[in-house]
């Protein structure tokens, strides 16, 4: 088989690997892109964008039923479910066109490959292709972009039953009527709200006492108490031991609690337990490539394997699987390699954003971090029931939480209200800039809006009890 030859191999187009193929073209480098599946990773095709296309419908489902509250009258809803998906796939067929117009129409010098590669060495990948042929390549720069897919837990009867992932369940093209959601994290939170929205009957099932593990209590406390009033039923603390399924298509699930055995039933099953990395058939071992326990690539801070010359990108290693995150990855080897600039993976905000209604924005330390890191704080806690936007608006669910340290630098927020993500975002640009609270609380903003409750926010500022 003859070895074509290149300046840089990227195995996946997510969001790290397809704007690195173009700046690497840009540069004059000849790229070949290998994608097993579909152009545009996870992101666009399985993973935000979709969810909050559904998302929206669901949102302007809400809209509707509590259009009363604000004294309109309306005249009954039909939901044409086909239509909200139908919505979100022509959204992300654009997305998708997009990224193949990118690759293989607007840069030069990148050669898009549809198949799947493995490593047969350090420089070297076998590229199988969907027409049935191979390929060999070879390059001094590797980057794998592969991503991940939902991780299935070893529970009894599970495989033999059948289950929905996420990617199956925004195909869905009828309504489920009672959706039981292995997982309590916050792909597993957006679906429950989006499918009761819809008008599904929706049970979370979690194993810890808690929803989002890394929150602090309060905020896992609010989050709990509005999906509540949504309809969403929890089972908290249980740990699932058997499903079976019967010849109706109605699941039941055996789970262990403190208060004894449950059983519950419903139509639907969403596995949302956490995901795993796409690393086990790619060969890694020809290549001498270290992996971890759970398969994730071991990358060290500015994104290099143990092989030179061999880099990974995105949710493929170790550490926060987000969307901004693998953007950044990208960032950082391409000031590394095309402008000589060092930048480091470890040393980054990690901000991110539930995106239930109200939203979960994240950024810097919770109070628990704080705690165990044995750092000197304040913290400031106020209701949103408090701002004048929430009153007016009518979204007056959630609270705001901010730590500072001692020198009235921010430490980290937790914003659960309408808008949490771009409030978040203010801080987190405040953070950047090096403004202390005093800074935010005596800023003159426009009035009213969101962005003015960071004016009483601090006020509230006082010792942990």
């Amino acid at each position: 088989m003859p070895t074509s030859r290149y300046d840089a191999l990227i195995i996946g187009s997510g969001q790290a690997g397809n704007p690195l193929a173009t700046a690497l073209s840009k540069a004059g480098r000849k790229v070949a892109v290998i994608e097993k599946y579909l152009l545009g990773g996870s992101c666009i095709n399985y993973g935000c964008s979709p969810t909050k296309a559904l998302l929206a419908s669901a949102e302007r489902i809400h809209h509707i039923t509590t259009a009363p509250e604000y004294g309109i009258k309306t005249k009954g809803l039909e939901i044409d479910f086909k239509a909200v998906v139908g919505r979100k796939d022509r959204i992300i067929e654009e997305m998708r066109a997009g990224v193949e117009k990118n690759l293989t129409r607007e840069a030069t010098n990148i050669t898009v490959l549809h198949g799947h590669a493995t490593f047969t060495g350090a420089r070297t990948l076998r590229v199988d292709l969907s027409d049935g042929s191979a390929q060999q390549l070879t390059a001094p720069l590797i980057f794998i972009n592969t991503g991940t897919r939902p991780s299935i837990p070893s529970i009894e009867g599970l495989a033999e039953s059948g289950f929905l992932t996420t990617n199956d369940l925004l195909d869905q093209k009828e309504i489920p009527e009672h959706l039981i959601i292995l997982g309590g994290g916050y792909i597993g939170l957006e679906f429950s709200q989006m499918f009761r929205r819809f008008g599904s009957r929706v049970t979370i099932i979690e194993t810890s006492e808690q929803l989002l593990e890394r929150e602090d209590d309060d905020v896992c406390a609010a989050m709990q108490e509005q999906l509540e009033s949504d309809g969403v039923e929890f089972v908290l603390g249980a740990e699932v031991r058997r499903v079976s399924r019967n010849a109706d298509g109605i699941y039941t699930l055996t789970a262990h609690t403190s208060t004894g055995e449950r059983r519950l039933r419903g139509s639907h099953l969403l596995v949302a337990t956490g995901r795993e990395p796409n690393t086990d058939d790619l060969g890694l071992e020809a290549a001498g490539i270290k992996i971890d326990e759970k398969g994730y690539i071991l990358v060290n801070e500015r994104l290099q394997t143990n092989v030179r010359g061999v880099y990974a990108l995105g949710d493929v290693h170790p550490g926060p699987q987000f969307t901004h995150i693998s953007y950044d990855d990208y960032r950082v080897v391409r000031d590394s390699i095309l402008h000589s600039r060092r930048r480091s993976a470890k040393a980054r905000p990690l901000p991110y954003v539930v995106f239930t209604q109200p939203q979960l924005g994240r950024i810097g330390l919770s109070e628990k971090q704080a705690q165990e890191e044995k750092v000197d704080y304040r913290v400031a806690v106020m209701p949103v029931q408090y701002v004048g936007r929430a009153r007016e608006t009518g979204h007056t669910t959630g609270l705001m939480k901010v730590l500072v340290d001692q020198r009235n630098r921010l430490l980290g927020a937790a914003i659960f209200c309408e808008q949490g993500g771009e409030i978040m975002s203010m801080i987190q640009l405040a953070m950047a800039g090096g403004l202390t609270c005093d800074d935010l609380q005596n800023t003159v903003f426009a009035h009213p809006t969101w962005a003015e409750a960071l004016n009483n926010l601090f006020a509230k500022l006082e010792k942990p009890s």
